[in-house]
């Protein structure tokens, strides 16, 4: 979810959704230790709970970033070993990792020793020809053994080579029976499905099989299907509010950031499929696509896109 699961998108979702675990964009180690860390971290407190998810291969560097992220106060540190692409290769983590578990375990001990807050791992059920179930299993097995408890699985092998990262989303078949068959194993560890699931009823068919359930693109592109999250998954049975309260609720915020310098537009695509299927939604995206990127575009561009959808929130 490189340059989609950023701030301005937790912030977004979580008026969606209150008990939701959000997750940043992967962050790579190098990016924390060299870059501009403030705009890396930084988010609202409303957005909690969240987890910083990180990209490296150096149990030193991982450790220091893993302290980094907790002292901004994230609620979860998640190592990514899942991400097939060929620039995240090249770094040497990613989805590569997976042919090396004991460096894996030794990242996520690192971590532990440095913060308390729980330290995940999101991987593949295989990659390349590596793809039996021995050597899913000493994978899963020697990372528990470096203090990892709880595993986000994506149920997809990943081909280093010779598939897109988009390709690698759709062209390995999901097999969520293997991960499944690991929960069945290995009841002591949390198990977290991912990949394919794109409506609720979906998801939450799942939960019989395994601790949880994590969505990605399904969830940006219609962004209110997590309207109903918390009471089908953490039974908060309290009111939600509706497409143009979202927008209501959003509005103080977009207009701070726009004092601080942000862009309209940086803030407005994440939220152009909250009306999808509405009668309005195709004029409410186009006006926030080719207005919100023109300069100095402000809140008067969101408010012209209400109108759109006959949204009355002013």
């Amino acid at each position: 979810m490189l340059d989609w699961t950023d701030r301005h998108e937790r912030y977004f979702l979580r008026q969606i959704s209150r008990h939701a675990l959000l997750y940043t964009e992967m962050l790579t180690t190098g990016a924390i230790l060299h870059g501009h860390r403030e705009r890396f971290l930084q988010f609202d407190k409303a957005e909690h709970p969240v987890a910083l998810q990180l990209g490296g291969s150096d149990p030193q560097e991982l450790a220091i970033c893993a302290k980094i992220g907790a002292d901004y106060g994230y609620d979860e540190i998640n190592l990514n070993v899942g991400c097939p692409s060929d620039r995240v290769q090249s770094g040497r983590f990613g989805a590569c990792l997976m042919a090396e578990p004991k460096l894996v375990a030794e990242c996520v001990t690192a971590m532990r020793s440095v913060i308390d807050i729980p330290v995940t791992v999101k991987h593949r059920i295989g990659i390349d020809n590596r793809d039996s179930w021995n050597e899913l299993c000493e994978f899963v097995e020697t990372v528990a053994r470096g203090g990892c408890e709880i595993f986000i699985v994506h149920a997809r092998k990943a081909w280093l080579s010779g598939l897109s990262p988009k390709e690698n989303r759709e062209i390995p078949p999901l097999q969520y029976d293997v991960v499944y068959r690991l929960k069945q194993t290995y009841p002591q560890w949390q198990f977290i499905l991912n990949g394919g699931l794109n409506d609720l009823p979906a998801a939450q068919a799942q939960m019989q099989y395994v601790d949880g359930v994590m969505l990605g693109r399904a969830a940006y592109h219609d962004p209110y299907l997590l309207s109903q999250v918390d009471a089908l998954f953490f039974n908060d049975m309290h009111v939600v509010p509706d497409r143009c309260e979202i927008v209501g609720q959003l509005l103080p915020y977009i207009e701070k950031e726009i004092a601080a310098g942000t862009r309209l537009h940086a803030i407005t695509r994440h939220i152009t499929g909250l009306f999808n299927g509405l009668p309005g939604a195709r004029a409410w995206r186009r006006t926030l696509s080719e207005q919100a990127t023109r300069y100095p575009a402000d809140i008067d561009v969101v408010k012209r896109a209400l109108a759109q959808v006959k949204c009355n929130v002013l």
